[in-house]
Order: C-alpha cells, then structure tokens, then sequence
C-alpha cells in the first residue's frame, strides 16, 4: 500500500547494513546559541482514532493561555505555536480498516475535528501540523539517516510487552498484573498508564538509548525546574534511577504499513513515536539546510505542555534523541494531570467521553475556557469534568466581571458624574483615600504578581489573584454605594475611576484566559488598541476612552435545537 498521495517516494530494494560503532556519552547541549530571541511552545499532536474530548481543549487551552502571555510580556518577539496531529501508526491503521477506508481518507476526516477544536477555541496556533505532509516526511528520514550515520540505530530481536493502545513497547520493569474490570482474570497492564499489554517478539531497528542515560541523569539533577509539576520531574528521574532499555524505532511492515517506511529497508516502517517526536522539529524548519539557517530557527521550544501519560516519551526518548542529533533540548516540559468524568478515565468504551464542542455551544467558548483554567490550572491532581461546577464558576465570572461593569455604569451612578471627567487625573491620589486604599495597593501590585505565577506555570493562581481583585471591587462599590445621594460626589469619583481602571488593568490580564471576552471588555471601555500588553497592565499604566455603559459581556448562547 501506498502511504500517502502526498509523499511520493522510491526506497531501494537491498538494505544497506552499517557497522555498529560505539557513541560514547556526551554531555548535554541546552544553551547552544541557536535561538532568534523568538519564543516556541509546542502541544502535543494528538492521535486522531476518534473525536476529540475535553482533554485535548484542555490541552489547547493550557498552551494557549502561555503562548498569549508571552505575546504581550514581550510584544516584539515572535511567538510561535504549534498544534497538530498524529497520524500515523496500528490504531489508525486498524480504525480505518473498520470503516472501510483508506488511512488517508480517515486521517483526513478526524484531523478536521482537531483542527476545528483548536479553531472554535480561539487558539492562537501558529501552525496546525500533521504527520502526513510531506516536510514531516523529510524531516524524519533526516533524523533516521543522521542516527545511523553515527551508528545510534542497529538490527536486531524486540521482545517486550506491547500496548496497541499506548503504541508502545514496555519492558518488564514497566508492566505490572492487576485484575481486569470486566473480567475476574488478571491481566498485565502498563503501570503508567493503565493500558493492557500482550507479550510481542519481532525484529526491528533500536535506537541507543542506553548510551544518553547519565547525561539526561546529570540534566534533570541540576535543574529541578525542567518538569513540573514537581511530582512529574521526581517521575523522571524515578525513570532513570534504572538502566535504559535501547528503544524499538521501527515495525515489520507486514504489521504496520501506514507509517513512514525505514530509509533503505521498505520491509520495516518508522515507530509511531519515532515519527511523532520529530514534529516538533518539523515546526522549526528542520533539517536546516546551512548553519546560517539553523542559527536564526526557534529551536529549542521553550515550552513543550504534554499530558503526563506521554512524560516518558518527552522527557527520555526525545532529548535523548536531540543529544544524539547534537542540538539543544527543550527549556521546560508542563506534564499536566488529566480530567475525568464520575472519577473515571474518559473511554468510548465506558460512554463517559465529555463532548468539547457540546460545552462550548450551550455556554461559549471563554466561559469553557476559564473553568478549564480555573479549576484545572494546578496541574498536579486528576480533575473531574462537573457540568454543575462549569456552571457554577460560569456564574461567578458573570457576576464579578459582566455585573460588575454593569454596576459601575449605571445611569444611577453616571448621572452623579461631571460630563467632563477625566479619571485618569483621579488615579494618582487614590491610594490616600480611605475607603480605597487597600484595593488601590492591590491593583499595583496585580501584573507583577500574575506574571509571576504565568512564569511558573501556575496557572490556577494567576487567575485566582485577578479573580480575588474583582471580588474586591465589587465589595468596595457596595460598600462605599457611590449612586446613593449620600455619598460625597468627590467620593463617587473616585469610586468610579478605581472601578473603571480595576476593569482595564484586570482585562489586559485576562486577555490569556478568555481573550474573546477580554477584548469586548476592553472595547467597551475605550481603551486604544496600542495600549493592551502586559507593560499597560500596570495600575495607571494605561487609559480609558468613551466608555459605553449597559454592555451585557455575557449573554449565553441559545441551546441548540
């Protein structure tokens, strides 16, 4: 079978063999001047055998939130972002063979699903990439030759413990027995991911990943900030506490031939994650053509978000990969846990699988996105999907945003107000007021602590702090009832100047989380398109223009029928 009408190709019928020589461990490159001051985050592409669920929003959403941050930190750099999908492998090729169709035809359907999920989000990829295309294609004969050429790749007998789901070999250290939920028999899984495997012997090509163990050792001691959450980068080095097993790289084609063939040898094609692991280079151009071109690529990503039942793959095999390649590893790895529904593993199987789409169409796509952020952002623990808790956490960005501007420019309030007020002249005494001192403190020091948690990852925190800001707001302005006739009007003033600059200042911040929303919110108070990076989301570190009063920021979309 022909892998794809996109990748033409004629491979020699003999294979070419290769005296195995021996690489000897070589220290780490991370800081290699290869970078053009630009910033790259990558998700990981997903495998499309099926429809997407919450999860893979989750993910988007995650490495969306930090993408846009580094935007407006840094609005001169270049940001780039890739999302994509997976294509290739057994799982694609047996689900096709269900359906009656060719690879290609499948991949095509199900990569439009993903691709629409990262569209219907407000994703701000820069590129949608699969493994089908024809650069990728290159790119991964690239890598395979380059591995060979240094004798990293020789022949030989696999035997291990084979997941059809994972599409992965596991070796004895990494299975474990349990019982089966469907059935009172035992069956051996993979301790890391649950998956069932069944005891697999072939030949196939490996990769050295035996020789990176001490060096990829010698990283992770020396940095304890690569991984994180902290439990994810003690998992690493938990994983290389143990000699490394060299690494199955390709399949017998006779068992799989929707995937990449080996360079040299049409009877064996590419591992599936052998081929997914190099689309990160892909994204960045690779292979370089001249050392000029390599210079000013966006390699190394400075972030990459995975799930953590793909850490081994990204924190082992793939830096292991590049150190053998000679070119810098990838800054930071975000490992997040994964959402569930009833506590248990979303499965087709189960009918448990939560429906993105569904979510985003009963309450728009921002208020998905702030639970997904709000109570997903930690990263660390498992968390269930509660239509009720979106529910809930919807309503609370209604009523501390959307109400909270509607409060403020009320005609009770605006009638109280000179025609000529200017409150950007107001903010600069502010804090000697009273009643406003604490919330005026507050807001300086929002961005910077915001910030801080972005940088760190910690994600659920920032929003807490922008979340806790509007919460205060609110309590101030019931509080201090600037509309009431008894309350001084130098006093409604000044009210309304720190509530109008508390919505500017906590909109530039949102502008990661619920960019739609954000930017309704900043339209509606004037404030000029040039004045909305991170630097103008400092307390007086921007401006209002015409506010218009009475715009509703959330209205619910209809149910569909």
């Amino acid at each position: 079978m022909v892998l794809s009408a996109r990748l033409p190709f004629k491979l020699p019928a003999n294979v070419v063999s290769k005296r195995i020589i021996h690489y000897p461990c070589r220290p780490f490159s991370v800081n290699l001047p290869t970078r053009d001051g630009s910033y790259y985050l990558t998700t990981p592409i997903f495998y499309p055998n099926s429809v997407p669920h919450i999860g893979h929003l989750y993910t988007l959403v995650t490495g969306d939130i930090l993408a846009r941050h580094a935007r407006l930190t840094r609005p001169d750099r270049p940001v780039h972002f890739l999302a994509g999908t997976d294509e290739h492998g057994f799982k694609i090729q047996k689900a096709a063979q269900e359906r009656n169709l060719e690879p290609l035809t499948f991949v095509d359907e199900l990569s439009a699903h993903f691709r629409n999920l990262a569209e219907r989000t407000d994703t701000s990829h820069t590129r949608f990439i699969r493994t089908t295309e024809r650069d990728h294609y290159d790119a991964v004969q690239h890598v395979w030759r380059d591995l060979d050429s240094k004798g990293l790749i020789y022949k030989g007998t696999h035997q291990g413990w084979y997941s059809v789901s994972d599409e992965c070999f596991y070796p004895d250290s990494q299975v474990s027995r349990v019982k089966s939920p469907r059935h009172d028999a035992e069956i051996t899984v993979s301790t890391e991911t649950g998956s069932a495997v069944e005891w697999a012997e072939e030949e196939n090509y490996k990769f050295r990943l035996s020789a990176f163990r001490e060096s990829l050792l010698a990283r992770y001691e020396s940095d304890k900030n690569i991984v994180y959450p902290p439990q994810q980068h003690a998992n690493v080095l938990g994983m290389l506490s143990l000699p490394l097993e060299d690494l199955s790289i390709s399949r017998p084609r006779t068992r799989l031939h929707w995937g990449i063939p080996v360079p040299n040898d049409p009877e064996h094609t590419m591992y599936v994650w052998f081929d997914a692991l190099t689309i990160y280079l892909t994204g960045a151009g690779y292979p370089w053509k001249t050392a000029e071109e390599r210079t000013l690529t966006h390699w190394p990503p400075n972030v990459q978000v995975i799930g953590k039942d793909i850490l081994r793959f990204h924190a082992i095999y793939f830096p292991a990969m590049l150190q053998a390649l000679n070119l810098p590893l990838p800054r930071r790895l975000l490992a997040h846990s994964h959402w569930t529904v009833n506590r248990q593993k979303m499965s087709k199987s189960v009918g448990n699988v939560a429906d993105p789409f569904q979510a985003m169409n009963h309450l728009g796509v921002d208020l998905v996105r702030y639970y997904l952020a709000r109570v997903g952002g930690r990263f660390k623990d498992d968390v269930d999907w509660s239509p009720e808790q979106l529910e809930k956490h919807a309503l609370e960005l209604q009523s501390l945003l959307g109400n909270f501007y509607l409060r403020i420019t009320a005609a009770a309030i605006r009638k109280r107000l000179p025609n000529d007020i200017d409150t950007q002249t107001l903010l600069p005494e502010l804090h000697e007021v009273p009643e406003l001192n604490a919330d005026v403190v507050a807001l300086q020091n929002l961005s910077l602590i915001v910030d801080e948690h972005l940088q760190a990852f910690q994600v659920t925190e920032a929003l807490e702090h922008i979340i806790h800001q509007l919460r205060a707001a609110n309590q101030m302005l019931t509080v201090t009832e600037p509309w009431a006739k008894s309350t001084p009007p130098g006093l409604t003033q000044q009210v309304y100047a720190l509530s109008l600059e508390t919505l500017r200042v906590c909109g530039i911040l949102l502008q990661p989380f619920i960019p739609s929303k954000a930017e309704e919110l900043l339209n509606a108070l004037g404030a000029p398109a040039s004045m909305r990076t991170w630097r103008h989301g400092r307390y007086a570190g921007g401006a209002v223009g015409d506010v218009l009063p009475g715009v509703k920021l959330f209205v619910r979309p209809p149910r569909p029928s």
